[in-house]
């Protein structure tokens, strides 16, 4: 597996970049601590917000990041290295959001609402992809990401393909006014930078979502981005789309980091719409590579457009939440055999990365097999209590 720098995992430009994230520290303070990166160090800011929370909630956050006032634990290499080890040395990196919502929207790129059709269509077999394939886009005819979901457009192709029998409810979130949006993770389950990601045992057909994900304030405000992996089990969520939440939400399931880049005049929504995500996979037991770029710019609804759909009067989020932006990979290429496609092998190494927001990189294992999930609200609040 090609190694890893600290030029490749940090912001390309890290000395515009103010970062925040959350480490586990051991000791007399053990439990999470937030920080941010300052001239190389990891500076622990936890005193200006007991949760990440309560921190992106103030007005004067890059005034505080900037000053980053408070105690040394050390360099971002010892960091990173700690966070990538098979037992993670404290301090290592956390999910860089803790009480907030975690939510998800799905077909927001042509090229995966496609894929959501052929897994519906396929029911869940790999085998049957490359033909659904193949006969999608002949009924279909049309170039998916210049059609405005909601427009006259898209409701007069909506009415084509009724007629042809190619409707699906997928084409009605990629197309159709209104946004799937969805609970992807449960807060403080999701893991962080180095972590292992987790499939569920039953899968034998899955892939990483490789993704932007807003972080957002309780007013709706969105206080910068970050990169996550929306793990997805194609051929459950294939059977059925009822079987979302098995599909989505399991063990380890969604990775978010490696931290947090706050919006400034370095870096804006502007930013995240003009982003190129990259992916790589890495067999460890086949020496199997898989590398791509999908653009934000190919994107079929506007960023803040994904935000007012999830906040506002007919719904709030009083600790705020991160916003997955959708993903335009469903890898194809075939690794177990022709016509198989893409899935995963336990030991893969997925790493997605944008130059302004760096790597996060997870090695993949099973849900059932990895740490279970045990550091919920409760011993949230009682670690502060204790603090």
């Amino acid at each position: 597996m090609q190694p890893l720098s600290l030029t490749d995992t940090l912001p390309n430009d890290l000395d515009n970049a103010l970062l925040v994230g959350r480490v586990w520290l051991d000791g007399t303070r053990a439990g999470p601590a937030l920080v941010t990166v300052h001239e190389g160090n990891i500076i622990d800011i936890t005193e200006f917000g007991p949760t990440m929370a309560d921190l992106l909630e103030r007005d004067d956050v890059l005034e505080v990041v900037r000053r980053a006032e408070g105690t040394p634990l050390g360099s971002i290499e010892t960091l990173l290295t700690n966070s990538q080890q098979t037992q993670p040395q404290a301090p290592y990196l956390l999910a860089p959001c803790d009480v907030q919502a975690v939510k998800a929207c799905g077909v927001t790129f042509a090229v995966s609402l496609l894929e959501r059709v052929i897994e519906e269509q396929a029911g869940g077999d790999p085998a049957k992809a490359v033909a659904l394939r193949d006969d999608l886009q002949a009924l279909i005819g049309t170039d998916l990401s210049r059609i405005a979901p909601g427009s006259e457009e898209a409701m007069a192709l909506k009415t084509a393909l009724q007629a042809r029998g190619g409707w699906s409810q997928y084409m009605e979130v990629g197309i159709g006014p209104d946004a799937e949006v969805f609970t992807k993770a449960q807060p403080l389950s999701s893991v962080g930078f180095g972590t292992p990601v987790g499939l569920h045992a039953s899968s034998q057909w899955n892939n990483p979502e490789p993704e932007i994900v807003l972080a957002v304030d309780s007013r709706g405000q969105v206080r910068g981005a970050t990169l996550g992996n929306d793990v997805n089990l194609r051929d459950v969520e294939g059977r059925s789309a009822l079987l979302l939440g098995k599909a989505k939400d399991n063990n380890a399931s969604c990775s978010i980091g490696p931290f947090i880049r706050l919006f400034d005049d370095h870096f804006t929504i502007d930013s995240v719409r003009n982003c190129q995500v990259s992916l790589r996979i890495e067999g460890e037991d086949d020496d199997f590579l898989l590398q791509g770029e999908s653009d934000m710019r190919e994107i079929s609804r506007d960023p803040l457009d994904l935000v007012s759909q999830t906040i506002g009067d007919h719904h709030q989020y009083p600790d705020g939440f991160m916003l997955f932006l959708g993903t335009m990979f469903s890898p194809i290429k075939d690794r177990d055999g022709k016509g198989q496609g893409f899935t995963h092998h336990l030991g893969d190494r997925v790493t997605i990365a944008t130059p302004t927001l760096g790597s996060l990189v997870n090695p993949v294992g099973r849900s059932d097999q990895l740490p279970p999930w045990t550091y919920g609200i409760r011993e949230l609040m009682r670690h502060l209590a204790r603090r």
